[in-house]
């Protein structure tokens, strides 16, 4: 993983998986995508790679995840939960992409499984 995607980790995130490769959303050109254990940061460099522009999604955020399988190459769709364009990972190696989708289920199912156990419940009533 690159020094500056480093540098813009939380005190306690970790990656999980880094894919270096050219990936497309929309209009932009992402150069790599890193999945950590809190977010899914895209890397897009431009101005012929002097400057690198950085967009990321938290899990929370994310509403479901497709894997399109194909006999090399895999595409991941999520879906947000507040609307906007489905963001693609497009020609992921099949191994990148089936590491991925577990990587963001199951960080999906750790917050819907901390936020349930973090609830309040009411006092009971006499």
């Amino acid at each position: 993983m690159p020094e500056d995607m480093k540098k813009i980790l939380g005190p306690n995130e970790r990656v999980e998986l880094y894919v270096k490769q050219t990936l497309y959303h929309a209009s932009l050109s992402i150069d790599s995508v890193a999945m950590t254990n809190e977010r899914i940061i895209l890397r897009s460099p431009h101005a012929l790679g002097t400057q690198k522009n950085y967009t990321d999604y938290s899990y929370k955020d994310i509403a479901t995840v497709e894997m399109n399988k194909g006999v090399l190459r895999s595409t991941i769709k999520l879906t947000l939960r507040f609307g906007g364009e489905p963001l693609s990972l497009d020609n992921l190696s099949n191994s990148d992409a089936e590491a991925a989708y577990g990587i963001i289920r199951g960080n999906i199912e750790k917050l819907k499984t901390s936020s349930k156990s973090g609830e309040t419940s009411a006092p009971p009533a006499k």
